[in-house]
């Protein structure tokens, strides 16, 4: 029997995977905790051992500026997020490695505490890979900004006594990078690593049921949802998906995730719902329209079901690439697409066999990695061997 730490952000799509391993380990004998920040999310608040590590409330996504593009973006996401994050985290997760004495931490990509202090202390860690992107390797490759992600990383190393300029990189563990995704449909990696690099595919895990049930009209199933973290921005594009989904009624039924309800003017034919069963949704849909977040592509190409990807902001852009290079859908523009762009899109990918055909090749490569059974074989083989 082995202990495990999983250290996570405060965030649903970077915990929703691991919880399937946790599962598969617990399953197989051992033991799982989990280090996060307070409070933490609603997925995490059913598990028995879960550490406070810093306080959620100062690190909302939803509290980023709206706009930030490129560098700007990548910019805001390592000094305002990723690094505070980290300085935030390592006391509660010192605390709970001297009080739950893993044998092992897998920290996730944007949870660098966990590597930080596992290193510290002298533990095997694996890096969780929530989403492919960092393997891509979007802006890492210009030296001016590997070399400002090194500075930032190593002035993390001398405030948490780390020597600085090792090399070595918290997003990647030296040992096991578990990336829940298949070459398939992320490529293959464009960054040197260290370590093994695991493709286990999607880990899907059974969710609380919403009581929604879209009318089985005969016609293909539409569906749009752009995750609950990005609501603060979604306004303008859902309402322009509703009014296409309105003038294809004849075509599609289209059922529409508006979590912050922000939609009063919906027409006939088209079900709106602040809240919905996403999988159950997904499995019956033809098409799926999201911004390209990890776990909604992967869900949607899990099921064959092709995809509509408008992506807004992080690894976003990188997924709807994948999307696009795999032949599994088509990419809009998520802050110019209009009704008939997102309209036009729609019955292209529907008309069109060969969208829906590759998405469920992409979805038997994802079944072939073997998900959280695979993750926890390769997370047991780094406490053997270590």
């Amino acid at each position: 029997m082995s202990r495990f730490l999983f250290v996570v952000p405060p965030l649903t799509g970077h915990v929703n995977p691991l919880l399937g391993v946790a599962a598969e380990l617990r399953g197989r004998g051992h033991c799982v905790a989990w280090a996060c920040p307070h409070p933490p999310p609603e997925e995490l608040r059913g598990e028995p051992d879960v550490y406070p590590a810093g306080g959620a409330d100062a690190f909302e996504v939803a509290k980023r500026p709206t706009g930030l593009r490129g560098f700007a973006a990548l910019r805001f996401l390592w000094e305002q997020y990723l690094i505070p994050l980290a300085d935030a985290m390592v006391p509660g997760v010192d605390a709970a490695v001297r009080d739950f004495a893993p044998d092992a931490v897998v920290a996730d990509q944007q949870a660098f505490a966990g590597a930080l202090v596992a290193t510290r202390a002298g533990l095997p860690w694996a890096t969780s890979a929530s989403t492919s992107s960092e393997l891509t390797d979007p802006l890492g490759s210009m030296s001016k900004v590997a070399g400002w992600i090194e500075h930032l990383q190593d002035g993390l190393r001398i405030r948490h006594g780390l020597p600085a300029g090792t090399g070595e990189d918290f997003r990647f563990s030296p040992r096991l990078v578990v990336t829940f995704s298949t070459e398939a449909l992320a490529g293959p990696p464009a960054v040197e690593l260290d370590g093994e690099l695991r493709y286990v595919g999607p880990s899907l895990t059974g969710r609380s049921d919403v009581d929604l049930e879209a009318p089985d009209s005969g016609k293909p199933l539409a569906l749009v949802t752009l995750g609950t973290a990005n609501a603060d921005v979604s306004g303008r594009f859902l309402a322009e998906c509703v009014r296409a989904l309105g003038g294809l009624t004849a075509d599609v039924h289209g059922v529409v995730a508006d979590p912050a309800g922000l939609l009063t003017d919906v027409p006939p034919g088209v079900l709106v719902a602040r809240r919905i069963p996403q999988l159950r949704l997904i499995e019956r849909s033809a098409l799926v329209v999201c911004h390209g977040g990890h776990n909604t592509v992967c869900e949607s190409l899990w099921h064959g079901v092709p995809l509509v990807v408008a992506p807004i902001r992080d690894d976003q852009p990188v997924l709807a690439q994948q999307v696009v290079d795999a032949g599994v859908g088509r990419r809009l523009r998520f802050d110019r697409a209009t009704a008939r762009d997102i309209g036009d899109a729609v019955l292209d990918v529907l008309g069109e066999p060969a969208y829906a055909e590759r998405a469920r090749e992409i979805g038997a490569s994802f079944r072939r990695a073997g998900g959280a059974p695979a993750a926890a074989r390769h997370l047991e083989a780094l406490t053997t061997h270590g």
